[in-house]
């Protein structure tokens, strides 16, 4: 079962947190479907946020098809968001692993991995730009990644 960790000084609301990390966990398929969801009281007592907060996000990701409520039963998970090949990930993971090790190792926070993993996201995505994750590609593990922590 899933377990939610709410940052309450990421800027992100509590009810996004709660979507996000749900779809993070089927996109990871560590939620498939027909698995239960914890219910608002068991996600209350492990967060201290208001049950409503977690209906909320519930329902969006009921309106998203992603879950159905079953009365008396509980919140059950309807579809995955997991690729194809998605247990294929594991040496990726591995190496990414190994990166934020590295990383961590080199005096870098959580918030500083972050900013550098989403300016190299942005990078590579968004202008287009492709490689095959050689040193001076920006890929984690090559020098041009280990520059900047600082979004473009």
């Amino acid at each position: 079962m899933i377990e939610y960790r709410i940052e309450r000084r990421s800027g992100v609301s509590t009810y996004q947190q709660i979507v996000q990390q749900t779809k993070q966990a089927l996109r990871l398929g560590l939620l498939q479907p027909g698995d239960k969801l914890p219910t608002a009281r068991e996600v209350v007592e492990l967060t201290a946020i208001n049950p409503n907060t977690v209906l909320k996000a519930y329902r969006e990701l009921e309106r998203e098809g992603l879950v159905e409520p079953r009365p008396g039963l509980g919140t059950f998970v309807r579809r995955s968001l997991a690729r194809p090949g998605a247990a294929a990930d594991g040496p990726l993971r591995a190496g990414l692993v190994a990166w934020v090790d590295q990383a961590r190792e080199a005096g870098l926070e959580r918030e500083d991995i972050a900013a550098l993993m989403a300016s190299v996201l942005e990078q590579r995505f968004d202008t287009g730009v492709s490689g095959s994750g050689a040193p001076g590609s920006g890929a984690p593990g090559s020098r041009a990644s280990d520059s900047a922590a600082t979004p473009n």
